[in-house]
């Protein structure tokens, strides 16, 4: 059970928690400055431990299920430390590696998986090509111009999958903990492994090689004990790299990173935290977490703590399906609004088809619309009920269409989505119910 490397005492810790569950009315994580219940908590729930801990709100809004979890969970802790031990395994130039090694003549050359059409987006590039500044999401056009002799293969979707359930089967064979997060990574935690061994950098070292012999491809793998730092260690050394932060060394490591090194710092959070005097690992720490909240967001907290190297989460091996959306982006702009329209019903029914077959059913309908300078806007309706036939909320989203200003630039993106499921059990919804008779 993880403890985050400090001491317990055993009653203390469920006398507070009793007390912070059942009588007081507001928790304090600070009562006992030598028992950081906030920061047991947070290695087995992230969500609880933020309310807990920092917002101090009433333990008693949270379930009932969850207090007996946690209430169980402290009498049985163990007073030994134990660090989770988490690889991320990351395939290098995944799509254009397949193209090159199944077709030899494109080996050694700049390769971009996508459509060289003028409305093309590149999906993949080569290394070769990488060298040139030719990357992902890239238009075609633009990665021609950086690198004319760019060769597009367009994108074999059936190879990927096929050579992607290859890569998870080698990891099945080591941990059913397994969470993909595409075709071409996953997060694995190996603390308990099918092979008993205690090193998880040695696993990592026989998955990689395993993957190269198996499939002629390479893959970067990164190692630590979350999954925050074992994915910055999976890119620090691409391609086929092999890295591993320990827990000793993790909060020196993510000072010296740049901030732009941090998952989920994009270009436009990245611009803004220079405009703050944040260029660095160490600058993102110096910030209290209330400033980088009020800058941020709810992201505030996810850096405060990443910047410190910590990071609760944990791996999940069957990810809840929180939306689903389909776009399209257009041969040429279109300002008709009719025409808009029938392309916009044609994704919604798209939608509503896949959530059929997943079984999902959400609340909130959205809108997207990327004009041709680029800008993106969106529109969002949240119904009281779950949303199951599209002919319920077609109205809606029509009207929303009609709302879509067209009068100073076409467009050059549409999608449609639905999100804001109610993923709860019915015993679930039961309990919740018989809870709020509580109070």
């Amino acid at each position: 059970m993880h403890c985050t490397g400090r001491e317990f005492h055993r009653t203390k810790i469920v006398h507070l928690f009793n007390n912070a569950t059942f009588k007081v009315s507001k928790f304090n994580a600070h009562t006992c400055k030598r028992i950081p219940v906030p920061d047991f908590i947070r290695a087995h729930d992230e969500e609880t431990a933020m309310k807990a801990g920092r917002e101090r709100l009433p333990l008693l809004t949270f379930s009932v299920q969850a207090r007996n979890y946690f209430y169980s969970s402290i009498l049985s802790i163990s007073f030994v430390p134990v660090e989770r031990k988490i690889i991320h395994v990351d395939m290098d130039a995944f799509y254009a590696s397949v193209e090159q090694r199944d077709d030899p003549a494109l080996r050694g050359k700049p390769v971009a998986v996508g459509y060289p059409e003028a409305r093309g987006v590149v999906a993949t590039a080569s290394y070769e090509a990488r060298k040139y500044g030719v990357h992902s999401a890239m238009p075609s056009l633009t990665a021609r111009s950086k690198c004319p002799g760019l060769i597009f293969v367009p994108p074999r979707f059936e190879a990927y999958h096929e050579v992607s359930t290859q890569i998870r089967e080698i990891f099945l064979d080591y941990t059913d903990l397994v969470e993909p997060l595409s075709l071409d990574e996953a997060f694995l935690d190996v603390t308990v492994n099918r092979k008993q061994n205690p090193s998880a950098t040695l696993i990592g070292r026989e998955i990689q090689q395993r993957i190269k012999k198996q499939t002629e491809l390479t893959a970067s793998v990164g190692v630590s004990f979350n999954k925050f730092l074992a994915k910055i260690a999976s890119d620090y050394r691409k391609p086929n790299g092999f890295f591993t932060i320990l827990p000793e060394e993790a909060e020196r490591f993510v000072e010296e990173l740049k901030v732009e090194q941090f998952f989920g710092v994009g270009k436009i959070t990245a611009r803004k935290m220079h405009e703050n005097g944040i260029y660095t690992g160490r600058d993102l720490k110096e910030c209290t977490e209330t400033k980088l909240v009020n800058l941020f967001g709810k992201a505030g907290h996810h850096l405060y703590f990443n910047a410190r190297g910590i990071d609760g989460r944990k791996v999940i091996p069957n990810r809840v399906t929180k939306s689903i959306s389909a776009e399209t982006t257009f041969l040429e702009d279109k300002e008709n609004r009719v025409q808009l329209t029938v392309e916009l019903y044609n994704l919604a029914r798209e939608v509503f088809e896949r959530m059929k077959e997943e079984s999902f059913y959400g609340k909130t309908l959205t809108i997207k619309v990327k004009y041709a300078d680029f800008h993106v806007i969106t529109r969002s309706r949240t119904f009281t009920s779950k949303l199951t036939q599209l002919q319920e909320c077609w109205p809606i989203a029509r009207e929303m269409m009609k709302q879509v200003d067209l009068s100073m630039q076409p467009v050059r993106l549409l999608g449609f989505g639905v999100s804001n499921a109610d993923n709860r059990t019915d015993a679930e919804k039961k309990y919740t119910q018989l809870e709020l008779k509580l109070y």
